[in-house]
């Protein structure tokens, strides 16, 4: 690809030519589709335009994270976190890092679907079909929801157990030193407190209505003779 270096006026300097293709690098790796594309930047800087075309398609590759408010397959997924005592922004979060919604997903280990399940991990929860969305939310679900009463309803620790496996977390007594493992939870905590995580919880709880006060009783009635 022709990084359109020509397409620089003729009077720019070398130091600026490789500041802008270092600035426009940058922004790729960042996916700051706005930065790619300099303020000097139109129709006679193609590679800019390329830049800014790729960024924002990449950038558009998974649904934005919306607080407290609907995912893909939401109604799914809160159904299934209900079923299974888990709050349904962790699962979400959990989904949106493992798949970013795409029921298709698939990764270099084989682990499928919206929840990324394993064969072993998927045949041993019931999931015939992990590319299928109920069954993967399902199943994702149960797995998060055995993970999170393991480990006494620690969500960092479940995470962790998800990502890198239960007995690694047993073995460390909590999230283990790995790089990947301890983004994952960072992320997926991320995530979750964007769509909510906790909220349920810290809602306060409707005031009980207030005991009607006691019926003055007339000063005549304690004087009057007590009679059997």
């Amino acid at each position: 690809m022709s990084l359109g270096i020509a397409s620089l006026p003729p009077d720019a300097g070398i130091a600026e030519r490789m500041a802008r293709i270092d600035a426009l690098f940058a922004a790729v790796r960042t996916g700051d589709a706005a930065a790619a594309t300099p303020a000097t930047a139109g129709a006679a800087d193609p590679f800019a335009s390329q830049l800014a075309t790729a960024t924002a398609a990449q950038a558009g590759t998974q649904p934005p994270v919306v607080a407290g408010g609907d995912a893909p397959y939401a109604a799914e997924i809160d159904a299934a976190a209900a079923r299974h005592g888990i709050d349904p922004a962790l699962l979400k979060g959990l989904i949106q890092q493992e798949s970013g919604f795409d029921p298709t997903a698939r990764s270099g280990a084989g682990a499928t679907g919206l929840t990324q399940l394993m064969p072993g991990t998927a045949a041993s929860l019931g999931v015939t079909d992990p590319t299928d969305p109920a069954q993967a939310i399902e199943g994702g679900a149960k797995y998060l929801a055995d993970q999170l009463q393991r480990f006494g309803g620690d969500p960092s620790k479940a995470l962790a157990a998800y990502n890198a496996g239960p007995g690694a977390v047993a073995r460390f007594g909590g999230v283990p030193p790995y790089a990947e493992t301890q983004q994952y939870v960072q992320k997926v905590l991320g995530y979750a407190a964007q769509y909510g995580m906790g909220q349920a919880a810290a809602t306060p709880a409707v005031a009980p209505p207030a005991l009607p006060l006691p019926t003055t009783v007339p000063a005549s009635a304690l004087s009057a003779p007590i009679t059997t």
